[in-house]
């Protein structure tokens, strides 16, 4: 995994979750964490923080799964 590869599969799904990126590179969410605040700083990508609950009260979500980011 590069920050290049992120970049192009950020700019192909233009939104992702941490957990799905984990999945998709095969890494840890601590490395993936680090290496997406490069593109962070760069301005490309933001990270969105939703809410545990989807609109509903059962709050079952790992915190990964809702921390979503965007390609700029």
């Amino acid at each position: 995994m590069s920050l290049v590869e992120i970049k192009h599969h950020m700019m192909q799904v233009k939104i992702a979750s941490l957990t799905s990126l984990c999945v998709k590179f095969g890494t840890d969410e601590d490395t993936l964490r680090c290496m997406l605040s490069h593109w962070i700083n760069k301005g490309c990508l933001r990270q969105c923080l939703k809410t545990p609950a989807c609109g509903s009260k059962c709050v079952k979500c790992p915190s990964a799964a809702t921390e979503i980011y965007e390609w700029i």
